[in-house]
C-alpha cells in the first residue's frame, strides 16, 4: 500500500503509530460499551460490539500492510524483530477489545451491579492502554534524541507509572474476583463462567500495556 510506504518515508515509526491510532479506536469504544452494559442497554452493547469488530478488522488491514511493506533494513535504533514485537503487542490490544465486545453480547449480565469496583477496574485498564499509547507517540522524540537523554528518562518514567498501574489493578482485580466467588451460590454456572472470563479479558489490557512498556524499556537500555 502506497500510504504505508509514504509513512515509512516520513518517519520509520509513523506506520507503527498509524496502526496504534486505529487500535486506539477499538479500545476506547470499550468505554461506551461498559457504560451501556452497566445501564443494561443490551441493544447498544450489541451495536458497539459490532463497531469494535469492524474497527479491529481495519486495524488488522493496516497491520498486514505494514508487515508487507516493512523494509528489510530499518534505519533506526531498533531491529526488525523488536519493531514487529511492538506491532504484535498493539495488535493484541485490538484483539482483546473485540473479544471483550463479543463476550459482552453473549448473555445479559445484570449481576455486574454486585461489583462495586467494576467501573474503577475497567476504567483503569483503559487508562493503562492510554499510557501505552502515549509512549508509542513518544517514539519520534526518542529518535531525535538518539534514544537517550531527558526524553528517554521521561519515557522510562511513563513505563514505571504503567507498571504501578498494573500492580494496582492486580489488587482491584483480586477484590472483584473474591466477590465473584462469594456469589457462586447465587449465580448460574454460565453466568459465573462468563463473568470470570470477562474480568480476565479486561485485565489483559493492562497486562499487555505493561509488557509493551517492558519491551520499550529493554530497547532503551540496550540502545
Amino acid at each position: 500500500m502506497r500510504t504505508i510506504a509514504k509513512l515509512f518515508g516520513k518517519s520509520p515509526f509513523s506506520p507503527l503509530q498509524a496502526h496504534m491510532e486505529k487500535v486506539s479506536i477499538c479500545v476506547l469504544l470499550l468505554e461506551d460499551l461498559f457504560t451501556s452494559l452497566l445501564k443494561q442497554d443490551y441493544n447498544k452493547v450489541f451495536e458497539i460490539s459490532k463497531k469494535i469488530s469492524k474497527k479491529e478488522h481495519e486495524a488488522d488491514l493496516t497491520k498486514n500492510d505494514l508487515r508487507n511493506h516493512l523494509p528489510k533494513s530499518l534505519f533506526m535504533p531498533i531491529d526488525r524483530a523488536s519493531f514487529l514485537e511492538i506491532l504484535n503487542f498493539q495488535d493484541s490490544f485490538a484483539n482483546k477489545a473485540e473479544d471483550i465486545g463479543i463476550l459482552s453480547t453473549l448473555k445479559e449480565l445484570k449481576e455486574l451491579d454486585e461489583f462495586e469496583k467494576f467501573e474503577t477496574f475497567y476504567k483503569k485498564n483503559i487508562e493503562a492502554f492510554k499510557k501505552a499509547h502515549l509512549i508509542i507517540k513518544e517514539f519520534d522524540s526518542l529518535l531525535e534524541s538518539s534514544f537517550g537523554g531527558i526524553e528517554a528518562r521521561n519515557v522510562k518514567d511513563m513505563i514505571d507509572e504503567l507498571a504501578l498501574m498494573e500492580h494496582d489493578l492486580d489488587i482491584i482485580g483480586y477484590d472483584i474476583l473474591k466477590k465473584l466467588y462469594a456469589l457462586t451460590d447465587k449465580l448460574s454456572y454460565s453466568t459465573f463462567h462468563l463473568l470470570n472470563t470477562l474480568l480476565k479479558e479486561i485485565s489483559e489490557i493492562s497486562n499487555i500495556a505493561e509488557k509493551l512498556g517492558n519491551k520499550i524499556r529493554t530497547i532503551l537500555e540496550i540502545t
